[in-house]
């Protein structure tokens, strides 16, 4: 075994944290008391306080326990853009002793129905724009009883001259289903909720990541895995109670749910939300609500950095700014220093770990690197073949092992035992990250075990790509790879053999057209290369390796 130091440990900050025992709506509840009038929500310039944003959760917590049959530990589907409907339906749920399941709101209706029925969820909030397009195939059908219908809006109450999407501005609609009810109603109706009876150990939301079997994953996390991240980036940057942060990266993935929402609710700070990415609205934002953080991906900042507008806006409240997901371009994190006068902060997770195990420090961070093992947090290599633990600057796969670390995938017991091993005595999760760390205890990625693709940081498995294209009639194989990308870090590239019947008929655009209409844009492949025949093992099993490191030898 190997001592890691850290040498450069943040000032003032311990190498353990104590960790708050109560339920994740608990943090809400104390912010509400402590700084009630504050604004918990600024949305493109209409406010919500935090003792507004408590009462909202509340009735819509009664309403899901009364009205839907909401119990504990039931799963409900959150399929919202960022939103204050977002942030009140996630508390909300949680306020009802239930587990959220968020889901990304790109997805479309056969994806939306492997959620559903997967977790068993038999209530569903969605946005609008959502339900008419993709989720009314699915109400009435098996499980999901009843769906809460909400337009983003019902919370604009303020002038503004903000960009604001299409959507976020679409007026409320009438479902004309009978089990769609409009959240306005929901709202309105007056249900008391029950005591509030969640303890630390029971599970509280299941995003879902996948891996080679095609099938995405519940990680199941509980308050306490929540609570072990969830106050983590804002004490990790010294930031003071009062933060505004801009919340623009998507609140159902980990990254966003804990930097952009439940951090700042623990902190009792005011989230600038972003319900989607727009470099105007987002200067101007960090200009008007004096936001003072900012958790941004590669591609968001190269948007940012390339407005020609960009000097006409005031940033210097920003005091620090970071993200992960993907390493941040070394050319990329240089001109946003030099333009903004700030360092990237990057940092490393997974939703397996509900966001950051590593962070750089602030006051000496460094380039295209995961950082350091964050408080309360163990983390190693391993030898690929031996298992023995590396030292500095030796390759191998990165465990980690913390308070943080989900508790298994959602009924996947042989899964969940695959995912951890025993290492000196403890109990290590295996990341599936290659890298190594330097002798200063800084963690670098350079590969990865799980066959995984990045796309402007959202996660694309490969094999559940490539299990939706076997449903198109002309496709006989398929092998999807990722493909090198100066925007969006990497995209996606499908190798397709098709049918005999087939050949001189179909088109790579007639594949991407239907692709789009049957999964989320992100999982999209933008190329699609007809070949004869894939490359395969004696028993036949596709070579994707094969054909992956020819792709980067390619890029």
């Amino acid at each position: 075994m190997f001592t890691l130091h850290y040498p450069h440990w943040p000032p003032g900050l311990g190498k353990s944290l104590a960790l708050p025992r109560e339920s994740v709506y608990a943090n809400l509840a104390a912010s509400a008391a402590r700084v009630s009038e504050r604004s918990a929500i600024d949305y493109y310039g209409s406010q919500i306080s935090y003792a507004a944003l408590k009462l909202a959760v509340d009735a819509l917590a009664g309403f899901l326990q009364r009205r839907c049959g909401v119990a504990r530990g039931d799963r409900v589907l959150l399929c919202v853009q960022n939103s204050p409907q977002f942030v009140i339906g996630y508390y909300a749920i949680l306020r009802a002793d239930a587990v959220v399941v968020p889901v990304n709101t790109m997805n479309r209706t056969e994806e939306l129905r492997y959620y559903v029925e997967d977790s068993d969820a038999s209530v569903a909030i969605v946005g609008q724009e959502a339900l008419f397009a993709q989720f009314a195939p699915l109400l009435g059908k098996k499980a999901l009883r009843h769906v809460i219908v909400a337009a983003c809006s019902d919370y604009l109450r303020a002038e503004t001259d903000l960009p604001v999407p299409d959507f976020v501005l679409a007026p409320r609609q009438k479902s004309g289903h009978a089990r769609a009810v409009a959240w306005s109603e929901a709202m309105s109706a007056g249900c008391a909720p029950g005591a509030h009876r969640a303890v630390p150990d029971d599970l509280a939301v299941m995003p879902y990541t996948s891996g080679t079997t095609g099938k995405p994953k519940g990680c199941m996390h509980t308050h306490a895995t929540v609570q072990a991240t969830a106050g983590t980036a804002l004490k990790w940057r010294g930031a003071p109670q009062d933060s505004v942060v801009l919340s623009a990266l998507p609140m159902f993935h980990v990254t966003g749910m804990q930097s952009c929402m439940n951090g700042p609710i623990c902190a009792g700070a005011t989230m600038a939300v972003l319900s989607r990415w727009d470099r105007d609205c987002a200067a101007l934002q960090i200009e008007r609500a004096r936001a003072t953080s900012w958790s941004a991906i590669t591609t968001m900042l190269v948007d940012f950095l390339a407005n020609p507008k960009l000097a006409q806006y005031d940033l210097s409240s920003l005091e620090a700014i970071g993200g992960g997901g993907a390493a941040m371009p070394e050319a990329v994190a240089r001109k946003f220093e030099e333009t903004i006068g700030l360092p990237y902060i990057e940092g490393y997770g997974l939703s397996e770990t509900m966001g950051p195990t590593h962070i750089n420090p602030v006051h000496r961070p460094k380039r295209q690197c995961a950082g350091i093992p964050i408080y309360n947090t163990d983390a190693r290599v391993l030898d690929l073949e031996s298992f023995r633990e590396c030292g500095p600057h030796q390759v191998g796969e990165i465990v980690v092992r913390g308070p943080q670390v989900f508790t298994g995938y959602w009924k996947q017991p042989q899964a969940t035992a695959e995912a951890f091993l025993e290492h000196d005595g403890k109990r290590f999760f295996r990341t599936g990250d290659i890298g190594y760390y330097d002798e200063e205890g800084y963690f670098f990625i350079t590969d990865r075990l799980k066959r995984m693709i990045n796309a402007s940081g959202f996660k694309v498995w490969p094999a559940e790509v490539e299990s939706l294209l076997y449903a198109h009639p002309a496709i006989q194989e398929a092998c999807v790879v990722g493909m090198r990308d100066s925007y969006r870090g990497e995209s996606v590239k499908a190798v397709i053999v098709l049918r005999p019947e087939s050949k001189g008929k179909v088109a790579a655009a007639d594949i991407t057209q239907w692709a789009r209409e049957r999964m989320a844009a992100f999982k999209v492949p933008r190329v699609v290369e007809f070949v004869a025949e894939l490359p395969k093992t004696g028993t036949g099993k596709i070579l994707w390796r094969t054909l992956q490191d020819a792709e980067n030898r390619r890029g």
